[in-house]
């Protein structure tokens, strides 16, 4: 962890290597990780650091706690998926709503996509 003057906070440092080391690979899905004392003991930060960390990454869906069973790497395309259903899902309810057209809701939201990806 960067202590210096200006580094971001300890529980962010900390979701951010986690986080970057699932993405690359670095930990595979399903690895086990440290329980919050014990990573907190091993990297000489307070549980509660540890703790909130593991929250963050749990909401943005890097890690997924199994009960007592602990702490594992999420498959991270399926969390992406699951929101992207989801979000899909909010969008045609609001469409509908709206009294747009199938073909109007796809093409608006093609609109959309277009514009975010650049295409």
């Amino acid at each position: 962890m960067d202590g210096s003057a200006g580094a971001a906070a300890p529980y962010e440092q900390l979701r951010t290597q986690i986080a970057e080391a699932a993405r690359a690979g670095r930990l595979p899905v399903g690895y086990k990780l440290p329980t919050v004392r014990g990573l907190a003991e091993e990297l000489g930060l307070a549980a509660n650091t540890v703790a909130k960390a593991y929250r963050a990454l749990e909401g943005d869906g890097v890690i997924e706690t199994r009960g007592r069973n602990g702490t594992f790497v999420a498959a991270a395309g399926d969390s992406a998926a699951r929101e992207a259903a989801a979000a899909a899902q909010a969008y045609a309810e609001r469409a509908r709503r709206l009294g747009l057209s199938f073909e109007e809701a796809t093409a608006a939201a093609l609109d959309g996509l277009r514009a975010r990806y650049g295409k």
